[in-house]
Parts: structure tokens; C-alpha cells; sequence
């Protein structure tokens, strides 16, 4: 028996078969099955049943071999094969996949699902309605070949394949791509990177290099290609050893080796020959980073050239190295380094044997509020301070607190009143027992303690302060009418420093005033002669330097010299060349000890002056 051809209906001959060439029988597709038409009879209707049967099975194991959902339809737009597996990827009702369904109608199906291929992003304007998104698709099923990758709903991206063939049959195979498009996307996304990282390190100035775990080198920058004068290709997957000679590789090597054993990052000074022939001076830093079991060398050479010069201490004990060859071309920037900014200043409370804070100790602060979360910060963190400090809620309570402190002889040297308070009005009106300040739940408690300090040094009654303590802390207050010849000026414009170097320098018995800022600190020179000067570099007007440079000028001619003595945050080469060339004569570093202020005292300030001017003194000046 000649092989059967599967055929449609032709609707020109009511819907009477088209017999094929050298064909017993042509099979059609209704909505009722296949069918046969022809001269076979009842008997050839069993054999296209089962050959139906093998062809679904076939088209059925097919899709499933290439991953894929496949959809049959033939020249009338009708479906004639559908895999159940097209579910998975529209779902659309079951009864839309049953031979004979019009196309138009599968379609308008997935349309309402919304997950459709060729969706749009969210944020686009354009979104075709039901129609037009069917006159869409219905073109494209008549087309010869149409192969794309279209997003169906947020995340997922469908692969559609299909065919029309010359007989009218058309194929439609359809696969999820979407883990694909993500590593695609990722790909796409990693070379994007991988090609600004290496525009980013091209750009550096400074030579660049990157060594795997086998000390092979993986990336090079342009400027690390210029010192060997070798293009990245003729680098990438070598070693030091095939680029320079051996002692030279296993010394770069054996640092290398150490980064990745320890983590430690490694630091040195080098002179480097490039192959021209001219010389780089670089300082070498090393890092290891990466995941364990593969972990990288990243190499950064810092071009120092143009500032540095290489020297021999020998002739000092001390290694070859670096140094900078001129100071004055740096020019000074704000230094944002304030140890006492980040210093908690329960430490000064506890800090017995480096400060006397006995005399704070015994300062008893009051709050009134009505604020209890605020009464339970401000009271906790006074008291952590080494505050005497208490708490009423209103009125009443104050007034009782008065009148039962002062019957027991008990001095309550400062209220704290919120702005907040009920009462505040009546207050402030009546209160006569202490100095006041208003306070607000929002403000920080270290503020609130210089705060304290301030007004207890513009000669409120308290233990805490000498009568005839000048500190300096406002710029408003009424000059000094009379200020004896003082042994030790401080310039400090910050008030938590103002008031440590005070504590230690009345415990130590040292007269002493304190400017807030360079200004003030030669104005309070030129006044008081005092026999030291504790000079902070960074203040506001004038800062250190410059207010040394003008002590200098002023003593030109008078055969005087005081010894001035620089207060830095930091100890850089920098900073100490400028405290030198300022006509400063030491300096220390902050934060200030009394065994520092002891030190600088023997010194600088000659024992006999110091007992001269402090003998018969009640108190510090």
C-alpha cells in the first residue's frame, strides 16, 4: 500500500477532500477527529485512527526531546495538534487546545491571561489592545520563518520557533529561555564591568598589577606596562621570574607569598628602573582579596617621584628609604581629626589617676522636666559623667527639692530646666537658689556637659571652680581688667579640651589661662608674658602656626623667648616641618596626659619659676 498524506479540507468543494496524487485516501482534521475521505471505506477509518494516534505520540515525544511546546495548525487556522505542555506557558483553558480551535480564538485566549509573548515593560507607553495584538500575531503565524525571544509577563522570556510550510501546515515551538536571558543578561553585564574596570585602572597613573594564586599575572594597567615595556598579551599568564631576573622575581614573589598566606597586607618603599631607563620611585602596597581557595594579589605601585627622593641613613643608624624633598609645596588643609569628638567622656569621670575630676564629682546638677524618657537619658548620662544629678516633674516637686536641700545645707549648684516645662515662666521668674540653663530633649549629652562647664566657668557657685578662675570659653565675655603674669597659656578652641587641660594643670598647681583661638591667644601673650605656651595647631581666626609666627615677630629685638610647644592631632612629617618652620619649639600629641603637661613643664618652665610663681597662690589664675 502506497503511503497516506495527511490533507485539509478544501473549502471551495464543500468541504469534500482533495484527492492527492497517487493517494488511496486523504485524512482530514474536523472537530470530531481525524476522518477519512476516499474509497476505502469503513475499513481504512481503523487504520487512520491509529495513525492519528502514532502521530500525536510522535509530535508529543518530539517536544519533549527538544524541551519545547508544540502547537500544529494548518491552512485554515485551525489547531490541529497541541502539546499539553503548552499549558505550562499559557494558561489558557484546556478546551483552546482541542483540535479544530480557530487560531484567532487560542489567541485572543492568551491575550486575556496577560501572559502573552511580546509583552511590554510596565513603564512603556505604547500597549497594543486585544485586536490589533491578534491582527499581530496572525501575521506572523503566516510567515514563511519567524524566530524570536520575547518577554511573556515580568520575569519570563519565551523562545518562539515557528514554520509555515509549503502544504499550509505551520509549526509553532515554543521554550522557556528565561534562565538563559538571565545568564545572558549576567554575561552582558559582567563584560560591561570587566570593560569600565579595566578603562577605570588604564586611567591610573600609578602602576597596577593582579596575580593569581599561582603568582601568574591576570591583569595589568597601562602605566605597569610601561615600566617593562611589554603590551598586557605578552604579560598576561606569566610570572615575575619571565619578565626579570631571578634574585629580583623571588624577592617580589616571596612578599606575594606572604599576602596570600596571611592576609597581611604588605607595604615598602622602591626604586624602580623602567626599561627606558629612567628611574620611578614608588612606595608598594600589597593586598590579598577573593574568596578561600581563591584568593588574588592586587600590587599598587604610587608614583612618588616628583615630591620624594631616596636617601641613605646610615650615617643616623637608620634604613634607606624615603623623604620628602620640600614641605612648602603641600599646601595646608583642614585637619577633621578631633580625638575628644569621638571620646567618651565617661572616661574623664573614671580617669582618676590621669585627672583629678574630684571637684566634678561633686557638682550636683538638677533637671526639672516632665519628659521622663528625656529625665532618664540626661540623668543616666550626667551621672556617668561623675554628676551629682537629680530629677523633678513639675513645679511642686521643685519647690519641695529647694526647701528640703537648703534646711540639710545642701547646695544645688546648677538647674536644668527644659524648655518644655510647665512651669518654666514661674521659674525662671522666682528660682534664686543656683544658676539655670535651658535644655531640650534633642540635645546631644556631651554638648550638654560643655555646656555645663561653660556656665560653671563664668563664676557660678561651685567647688568645680576656683573664684578667680579665667578660662576663656566666650569671645563675649568682659575683658580682663587685671591678669597677673601667668605660667602657662593654653590656645585650645575646643571646650571638652579647655577643660581637661585645665583640670590637669590646677591639679599640678600651674597658674594658667586659656584662648580660644589664635588671636586671642597672641592678644593674651602680648598681656600676661607667660612663661609657656600649649599652642593647638587648629583654630578658628588664626590657627597655630600663625599665631606662632607672630609671637616670634613681637619678641624680635626684646632678647626674650617663649617657649612655645605645638598640641597636633597627628604626628605627620608635614605637620612637625610647619611646627619647626613656625618657630615652634616641641610638640605633643593629643589626647594630653598630666605626665605630658609634667614632662613639657620640666622642660621648658625652669623649676625655680615654677616654685616663684606658685608659691602663697590660693588658686590657679
Amino acid at each position: 500500500m502506497k503511503p497516506l498524506l495527511i490533507g485539509w479540507p478544501d473549502r471551495s468543494r464543500a468541504g469534500k477532500a482533495v484527492q492527492r496524487t497517487e493517494c488511496y485516501s486523504t485524512r482530514y482534521a474536523s472537530k470530531d477527529g481525524w476522518r477519512c475521505s476516499g474509497n476505502e471505506g469503513s475499513a481504512m477509518n481503523d487504520v487512520a485512527s491509529g495513525g492519528a494516534d502514532i502521530s500525536r505520540i510522535i509530535l508529543e515525544a518530539s517536544g519533549e526531546t527538544l524541551g519545547a511546546a508544540l502547537l500544529v495548525f494548518g491552512r485554515d487556522d485551525t489547531i490541529t495538534f497541541a502539546s499539553a505542555s503548552i499549558l505550562q506557558f499559557f494558561p489558557v483553558p484546556a478546551g483552546m487546545l482541542v483540535p479544530g480551535t480557530r487560531l484567532r480564538d487560542f489567541l485572543g485566549a492568551v491575550y486575556d491571561t496577560g501572559v502573552r509573548p511580546g509583552t511590554l515593560p510596565e513603564s512603556s507607553r505604547h500597549r497594543p489592545n486585544r485586536e490589533d495584538w491578534i491582527a499581530e500575531q496572525m501575521a506572523l503565524h503566516w510567515r514563511e520563518r519567524y524566530e524570536n525571544v520575547e518577554r511573556a509577563g515580568r520575569t519570563r522570556w519565551l523562545s518562539l520557533r515557528q514554520r509555515r510550510l509549503s502544504s499550509g501546515i505551520g509549526l509553532l515551538a515554543v521554550s522557556d529561555v528565561s534562565e538563559q536571558k538571565k545568564r545572558d543578561e549576567q554575561a552582558r553585564t559582567d563584560l560591561q564591568r570587566i570593560a569600565l574596570t579595566e578603562e577605570i585602572l588604564n586611567a591610573q597613573p600609578n602602576p597596577i598589577c593582579v596575580k593569581d594564586s599561582n603568582l601568574r599575572y591576570i591583569a595589568v594597567n597601562k602605566a605597569f606596562c610601561v615600566i617593562h615595556d611589554l603590551a598586557p598579551d605578552a604579560m598576561l599568564g606569566r610570572s615575575a621570574s619571565d619578565l626579570v631576573e631571578t634574585e629580583l622575581a623571588e624577592h617580589f614573589e616571596r612578599s606575594d607569598r606572604h599576602v596570600l598566606e596571611t592576609g597581611m597586607s604588605h607595604s615598602e618603599a622602591e626604586h624602580i628602573v623602567r626599561a627606558d631607563g629612567s628611574d620611578l620611585w614608588v612606595v608598594t602596597r600589597k593586598y590579598r582579596i577573593g574568596l578561600p581557595g581563591r584568593h588574588f594579589v592586587v600590587t599598587c605601585m604610587t608614583d612618588v617621584t616628583d615630591i620624594a627622593v631616596w636617601y641613605d641613613g646610615s650615617e643616623k643608624g637608620g634604613d634607606t628609604g624615603l623623604q620628602i624633598r620640600d614641605y612648602s609645596i603641600f599646601t595646608p588643609a583642614q585637619n577633621f581629626y578631633d580625638p575628644f569628638r569621638s571620646l567618651d567622656l565617661q572616661q574623664l569621670a573614671h580617669a582618676g589617676s590621669k585627672i583629678d575630676m574630684l571637684p566634678a564629682r561633686e557638682l550636683r546638677v538638677l533637671l526639672a522636666t516632665a519628659d521622663r524618657v528625656m529625665e532618664e537619658r540626661f540623668v543616666a548620662r550626667l551621672r556617668g559623667f561623675g554628676l551629682d544629678a537629680c530629677a523633678v516633674r513639675n513645679g511642686e516637686e521643685l519647690d519641695a527639692f529647694a526647701m528640703t536641700a537648703g534646711a540639710r545645707g545642701l547646695e544645688i549648684d546648677l538647674l536644668l530646666l527644659d524648655i518644655a516645662f510647665p512651669e518654666k515662666h514661674r521659674v525662671l521668674a522666682s528660682w534664686r537658689a543656683c544658676t539655670w540653663v535651658e535644655v531640650s530633649s534633642d540635645m546631644d549629652a556631651t554638648i550638654l556637659l560643655g555646656e555645663i562647664f561653660a556656665v560653671r566657668a563664668r563664676g557660678a557657685r561651685s567647688p568645680l571652680l576656683q573664684p578667680e578662675w579665667g578660662i576663656a570659653l566666650d569671645r563675649d565675655l568682659a575683658p580682663v581688667t587685671h591678669a597677673p603674669t601667668v605660667e602657662v597659656l593654653v590656645a585650645e578652641d575646643n571646650q571638652v579640651n579647655q577643660f581637661v587641660f585645665a583640670q590637669i594643670l590646677e591639679g599640678l598647681g600651674i597658674s594658667h589661662r586659656i584662648a580660644a583661638d589664635g588671636r586671642e591667644a597672641v592678644d593674651l601673650w602680648h598681656e600676661l608674658q607667660p612663661a609657656l605656651v600649649l599652642m593647638d595647631v587648629s583654630m578658628p581666626v588664626m590657627n597655630g602656626f600663625e599665631a606662632a609666627i607672630a609671637i616670634r615677630q613681637a619678641e624680635k629685638g626684646t632678647g626674650r623667648r617663649t617657649p612655645i610647644v605645638a598640641v597636633t592631632a597627628q604626628a605627620l612629617d608635614i605637620d612637625l616641618e610647619r611646627c619647626r618652620t613656625s618657630g615652634m619649639d616641641d610638640h605633643i600629641m593629643k589626647p594630653v596626659s598630666p605626665d605630658m603637661i609634667e614632662m613639657l613643664l620640666r622642660k621648658h618652665l625652669p623649676a625655680a619659676e615654677r616654685h616663684a610663681s606658685g608659691s602663697g597662690r590660693s588658686g590657679s589664675q
